[in-house]
């Protein structure tokens, strides 16, 4: 059975039954479900309003969908990966 480490690598598929095929075959690495799990976070957040176009926050919910995982969540730890890649890269490195 292969082993899914990234998600990432999962393919973009045809069809339902190309997917369940793929799932068929496929298991998830225990350590992307561990890093995929949502660690509730004990410190106080703020509530902020952001405008997106309705056609980019469907796509953004068919990936939370497709990953099992609420789409706000998804996108509070894209901008978390993110925030510390920009803050990772020396000065010279940014655009």
């Amino acid at each position: 059975m292969n082993q899914l480490k990234q998600w990432k690598d999962v393919p973009a598929f045809a069809d339902s039954r190309d997917e369940a095929a793929y799932w068929n075959a496929t298991e998830l690495d225990h350590k992307l479900m561990d890093n995929s799990r949502i660690v509730p976070d004990t410190r106080e957040s703020t509530t902020i309003t952001l405008r997106f176009d309705p056609r980019m926050l469907a796509r953004i919910k068919r990936v939370a969908r497709s990953r099992y995982l609420n789409y706000q969540s998804m996108m509070k730890q894209w901008l978390a990966e993110r925030l510390d890649s920009e803050v990772r890269m020396p000065p010279d490195n940014k655009p």
